[in-house]
């Protein structure tokens, strides 16, 4: 793994792929993200209706994130074919104690391929020793095995349920 700064923030190069900032110039590939329900099935969250709304979450998730903290969830791009096909990193979820996040969601068609592990253990590292973040949380819908998965592989352990206000569901926590 090797890093390179980009624009205030850091790009990492795993073996498959270039973790880098998002930019409003990626709306129309987060839009084909943040629209498809397999992709939402386990977040909560409503499809994402057009390009100009995925812009707009662009704007008010990591880019506003970069800002104020430093650090937010990636673009991962396929070294390959510079394709940008999901999103991994470190989220502050200040409704939620501040506790930082690690969250990552792919297309479809690149699930099961070691995608979300390998970006995630990158991210995972990165936040450890290079953001010196002392507690990193995952957190989880228990159904959705790929993601708890891939938390076990980071060493994470199921810590407690929990229950976000207005969330008609509970999430493990894992540490």
């Amino acid at each position: 793994m090797s890093a390179s700064l980009a624009p205030g923030l850091i790009t990492l190069r795993t073996e498959r792929l270039i973790l880098r900032p998002f930019t409003e110039a990626d709306a129309p590939a987060f839009h084909a993200l943040v629209s498809d329900p397999q992709v939402l099935r386990y977040t909560g969250e409503n499809p994402v209706a057009s390009v100009e709304e995925a812009l707009e979450v662009l704007r008010t998730r990591p880019l506003r994130d970069y800002a104020a903290h430093g650090f937010g969830r990636m673009a991962c791009v396929l070294q390959e074919t510079n394709e940008l096909i999901g999103f991994c990193g470190l989220k502050r979820l200040e409704m939620f104690n501040n506790e930082v996040d690690m969250g990552y969601r792919f297309v479809p068609c690149y699930w099961g391929l070691g995608i979300a592990s390998e970006s995630a253990a990158a991210l995972y590292a990165h936040g450890k020793t290079e953001l010196k973040l002392s507690r990193i949380v995952g957190l989880v819908i228990p159904e959705n095995t790929g993601s708890v998965r891939v938390l076990e592989k980071l060493g994470m352990q199921r810590e407690k349920a929990v229950r976000f206000p207005g969330a008609d569901c509970d999430f493990d926590l894992y540490v």
